[in-house]
């Protein structure tokens, strides 16, 4: 009947603490592995239960997508943002609007919560950018031989590193990830629970035929300046041991803490290699051994991050320069960031505050959303995405002062994973 709306196909809902199990279903069978009940327990010390929606056929859940509650660390800044995970669709309701249906729910819900932007972790990263997603941090991982982690310049050892327990990492390890956080940009907040149960809980699903957790912290005349978390995978053959380190996290403050951390884990016996992921780039380690190579360094795609509400996203973050641009953006998903933006800095060099207001003036660039994204944080350079054909330089020299005004005196990472 005319006037009336129409139901949705799959419509929406939103969890409660009793039926967060049952929104999950679809994300268990997307990904082809259920929640065992240890594990779902553990889980749900960090959901939020207020922020997990599904889509329902009928009365079974059969898409989900759910968020975390974040403060991102920006140049110069922080803001609050929405931490995307849980998202799913059962195959037999795949490419039928589904997923476009959650994302368009949860950008909504994002944008109401006043929350500038939407960051998440892909497990493809082909499916994000439709919906306005960029690459806002690159990822590395390495795994190297114990033979040939030698430095290429000799250095003194100051501190030590000292082996604790559950309870004590959880005082000491905080501070030390806190201070990294607060000048990273890409960094998230971790809560108490989050500490608990996400970094420093051990429970034997998660070991993967490897070892418990080892937590070590580095010290300097009593002052923690690092730590590492790690686990062993134990292996011998005729020549003797040849096991695997795999490091959950390492993390340093200082150049003799990065340098004592690292030297610790390749020297751990029994080892014959060491592994690492979500390590920063370019990492120190490329410049202090003695034959980088042999890292055998690998970048992948980090945070995604998405501009839900592009003025107060862009005004949260300091800029590289004083200068004034005008930005034209495209945006199809979230229209109320289409158009062009003048954004005017003014203050010191890495310390200018951007004033951001709609304009009719002629544009000087004009580009996606995702793009815009993918420079925010400071992964890239607008002449990158130009130089891959995603960014238009309409004024000359624009792309110059855009590289400066988004330009960050430290490469964006982020190191929690959701």
């Amino acid at each position: 009947m005319r006037g009336m709306e129409e139901t949705p196909r799959y419509p929406i809902r939103t969890a409660t603490p009793e039926t967060v199990r049952s929104f999950l279903v679809p994300l268990d069978i997307a990904f082809g592995k259920g929640h065992t009940d240890a594990e779902f327990e553990d889980w749900r010390h960090t959901l939020e239960p207020d922020r997990l929606v599904a889509a329902f056929d009928g009365e079974i859940p059969v898409a989900a997508t759910g968020a975390y509650t974040f403060r991102l660390t920006v140049p110069g800044g922080e803001v609050a943002a929405a931490g995307v995970t849980a998202v799913g669709v059962e195959p037999g309701h795949r490419r039928q609007g589904v997923l476009r249906s959650l994302m368009r729910q949860q950008l909504d819900d994002v944008r109401e919560r006043g929350e500038p932007v939407a960051v998440l972790w892909a497990s493809e990263s082909a499916i994000y950018q439709r919906f306005g997603y960029g690459l806002g941090t690159l990822n590395g991982s390495f795994e190297i031989e114990r033979g040939r982690t030698a430095w290429l310049r000799p250095w003194k050892p100051e501190g030590r590193m000292r082996l604790v327990d559950q309870a004590e990492a959880l005082t000491t390890f905080p501070p030390i990830y806190e201070r990294m956080r607060a000048v990273t940009p890409g960094a998230l907040t971790r809560t108490e629970d989050w500490w608990r149960w996400g970094i420093l809980h051990d429970a034997e699903y998660s070991r993967r035929g490897a070892s418990p957790k080892f937590r070590y912290l580095y010290e300097v005349d009593g002052a923690a300046e690092g730590y590492a978390i790690y686990r062993v995978k134990t292996d011998w053959d005729d020549r003797g041991p040849k096991g695997q380190l795999l490091v959950v996290e390492a993390m340093a403050l200082t150049p003799r803490a990065e340098r004592a951390v690292w030297s610790f884990l390749f020297g751990v016996d029994l080892m014959r290699t060491t592994k690492a992921g979500l390590v920063s780039l370019p990492h120190p380690l490329l410049l202090e051994l003695a034959d980088p190579r042999a890292l055998g360094m690998t970048t992948g795609d980090g945070l995604w991050v998405r501009l839900v509400d592009l003025p107060a996203a862009l005004t949260a973050r300091r800029h590289g320069a004083a200068g004034t641009l005008v930005l034209e953006v495209a945006d199809v998903f979230c229209p109320w960031n289409a158009g062009r933006w003048r954004l005017a800095a003014t203050g010191e060099p890495g310390h200018a505050a951007a004033v951001v207001e709609r304009t009719d003036a002629p544009a000087d660039l004009a580009l996606d959303v995702a793009d815009l994204a993918a420079a925010f944080l400071g992964a890239f350079r607008m002449s990158d995405l130009a130089r891959a054909g995603r960014v238009e330089e309409r004024t000359p020299g624009a792309l110059r002062r855009a590289d400066a005004l988004f330009a960050s005196d430290r490469t964006p990472w982020c190191a929690t994973v959701f």
